[in-house]
């Protein structure tokens, strides 16, 4: 589960990967609603987006990749422009491991654990941290044409000294050979859950996806919506 976009900067987006990563048809970029899948052994790959929010505009970019074979390293961060001026830096570490693999028309349950960090202000480089973990379990439906998606998990949000309970509900729908429906909602016990819903693309199946989504917080008007446009690269296997 990444962090939503509109929580304070720190929380701003974040899977993912988490969040922030997965494999072949997994619930990667876009969806904050992460999955149980990881990255391939010893590949691995880039998600980016840029996400537009009302006031200020996002770039991400989040590296992962799997040594060892059960577990996947991700570090990644993101500049936030305000005004034509990048106002702030987000980073992210996270680590993901398996305990059941996702098979097709089965199940499957895993581990994420990380940490989120910012400048404690502008004009300060020292960094707020704030260590977060979930349980991310996945559910195959009609030979994987349709997957489900939950969360469960804990953040310590440090700049608001507060721990929150964090979840996500999301679901992937094939439409096609190479693209498929995303929705999801999720929240972290701070008012109105939010929801988002998009479409990604495989350019170049298993290797190259485009995809782009609408979100807001239900009940909400335009102040808090946003769209985003990504695009994901894997690797094949070649870590030694």
């Amino acid at each position: 589960m990444r962090f939503t976009p509109h929580s304070p900067l720190l929380l701003r987006s974040l899977l993912a990967l988490t969040a922030t990563a997965s494999l072949n048809t997994y619930a990667a970029r876009p969806m904050i609603t992460d999955d149980a899948r990881i990255v391939d052994a010893k590949a691995c790959q880039v998600e980016s987006w840029v996400k537009g929010n009302k006031n200020s505009t996002e770039y991400w970019a989040i590296p992962a990749c799997n040594f060892t074979g059960n577990l996947e390293v991700s570090l990644g961060g993101s500049a936030i422009n305000q005004n034509g001026q990048t106002q702030n830096q987000s980073y992210i570490m996270q680590g993901k491991t398996l305990f059941k693999t996702l098979e097709k028309n089965g199940w499957g349950i895993g581990l994420a654990f990380g940490n989120a960090m910012q400048p404690r202000s502008e004009s300060q480089r020292h960094l707020l941290s704030s260590p977060y973990a979930y349980v991310p379990a996945s559910f195959s439906f009609r030979d994987d044409r349709f997957v489900l998606h939950t969360n469960v998990g804990w953040l310590h949000d440090k700049p608001n000294n507060r721990n929150r309970a964090t979840w996500g509900l999301g679901s992937e729908t094939q439409l096609s050979e190479r693209t498929w429906l995303i929705a999801e909602t999720f929240d972290q016990s701070a008012g109105r859950p939010f929801y988002q819903v998009g479409v990604r693309h495989w350019l170049v199946p298993d290797h190259v996806q485009i995809d782009t989504t609408y979100g807001n917080r239900f009940g909400s008007g335009s102040e808090e919506r946003w769209i985003s446009i990504g695009l994901r690269l894997l690797s094949v296997p070649f870590l030694p």
